[in-house]
């Protein structure tokens, strides 16, 4: 019987600049950012800098984790206690997380059958709630259409948060996701396209949202050391009404990641390279759905989903267990509990009023989800592949 032996939680190797960068900080003791030698630039400085130009925004804010950019990016929105804020119902648990850590409500939009917010049930949602937010997320790297959407926001005058914590380094039509909001997520996270074990950024082109989001994460009125920073005016007037909520990046995990970044873009190209491998795989295989992607879109497939369209929803436990003992990690985003990273919109049992979205449980009814770590080749997808083709067979076939 044929055994895959890697793991999927296994990333590469941090490159050797970062290594040694790293051991340097260490060394002198510096890891707090705005623990600077006279003439230094801090490395979280450098690293704001060399993001916000490969993102092509003005500004960069590198925080504590991707979760707390977003919070970051609702608070500068101007969203407060009691504010309703639309966000798509299929997303991880740290984004209405960060909707209801600030006090703020939750407003679930129904998902259509390609994984993207449905953007007739946005525009019914933003007109029924009134809501002035939208916490949108890109969520597994599927963008939908990010032309008609920001329309309806526009019509609305609803302000866009972007999460792109799997969208870092994809388009729409040409333009970066993140681009197109008022403000935008990213995260760091060990499974993102880079790792920093946790850490994230808020970028804008927004003078007065980049000054709160800095004197937001804390800068103790030092925001002039920050490598991406408004006019002094701006600072002035904001600089005394705006809380600090401490959700700096270190030194240590800046230039773990400023190592990283020169090799985003083959990486985005290997990412590709592996995704395109199984999805034509799970596109020729029966008992397999796998939405096609839009021509306008440009992905990063650091994960893919597929529905096992040949099993039952009481099919799927068996068959994940089945996978697992071969060596193929997979979640399942139908399940009715949560498990591990992966659950459900209705097992957030904090938001009140939960909703029933027929259309988002009939999205993830089948729907599995599997990492795609750079430690893969084309090789071992085509076993993987072949794995999970000899384990949907007997649900076709009845053997």
């Amino acid at each position: 019987m044929l055994i895959f032996a890697k793991p999927f939680t296994q990333q590469e190797a941090i490159p050797d600049a970062g290594i040694q960068q790293a051991i340097e900080i260490l060394k002198h003791g510096r890891l707090h950012r705005y623990n600077v030698a006279a003439g230094e630039v801090s490395e979280v400085s450098l690293l704001e800098q060399e993001y916000a130009s490969w993102q092509g925004s003005r500004y960069c804010i590198a925080t504590a984790s991707g979760g707390q950019a977003i919070q970051l990016g609702l608070c500068v929105c101007g969203v407060e206690a009691g504010d309703k804020v639309l966000a798509n119902a299929y997303t991880l648990a740290p984004v209405p997380g960060a909707i209801h850590s600030i006090g703020a409500i939750p407003v679930l939009v129904e998902i259509d059958a390609d994984y993207h917010i449905d953007l007739s049930h946005l525009d019914e949602m933003a007109r029924r709630s009134g809501a002035k937010t939208l916490l949108l997320s890109h969520m597994r790297g599927h963008i939908a259409d990010m032309d008609r959407l920001m329309s309806i926001a526009r019509s609305y005058d609803i302000k866009v948060v972007e999460d792109c914590a799997h969208t870092m380094g994809a388009k729409w039509q040409g333009r970066r996701s993140g681009n197109f909001g008022d403000v935008a997520a990213f995260s760091t996270q060990t499974y993102k396209h880079m790792n920093s074990g946790e850490g994230g950024f808020l970028t804008t082109d927004d003078d007065e949202m980049a000054a709160r989001a800095i004197i937001h994460s804390g800068s103790y009125m030092l925001y002039e050391r920050h490598g991406t920073l408004p006019p002094d005016d701006v600072f002035d007037k904001i600089k005394l009404e705006t809380a600090n909520f401490s959700c700096r990046m270190d030194n240590l995990r800046a230039t773990i990641i400023r190592s990283q970044m020169p090799h985003l873009e083959e990486n985005i190209e290997r990412w590709n390279r592996l995704y395109d491998t199984l999805f034509a795989a799970f596109e020729a295989m029966s008992g397999i759905d796998i939405p096609k992607r839009h021509q306008a879109e440009f992905y990063v497939g650091s994960s893919i989903q597929f529905r096992l369209s040949a099993l039952t929803t009481g099919d799927i436990p068996a068959f994940l267990e089945r996978c697992a003992k071969r060596g193929v990690e997979l979640k399942w985003f139908g399940a009715d509990q949560p498990a591990a990273f992966t659950s459900r919109y209705d097992s957030w049992r904090y938001i009140k009023n939960l909703p029933d979205l027929p259309a988002t449980k009939a999205a993830l009814e089948k729907t599995v989800d599997m990492r795609i770590p750079l430690t893969f080749d084309t090789d071992d997808c085509k076993v993987i592949a072949e794995i999970i083709a000899d384990e949907v067979a007997p649900f076709i076939t009845g053997v």
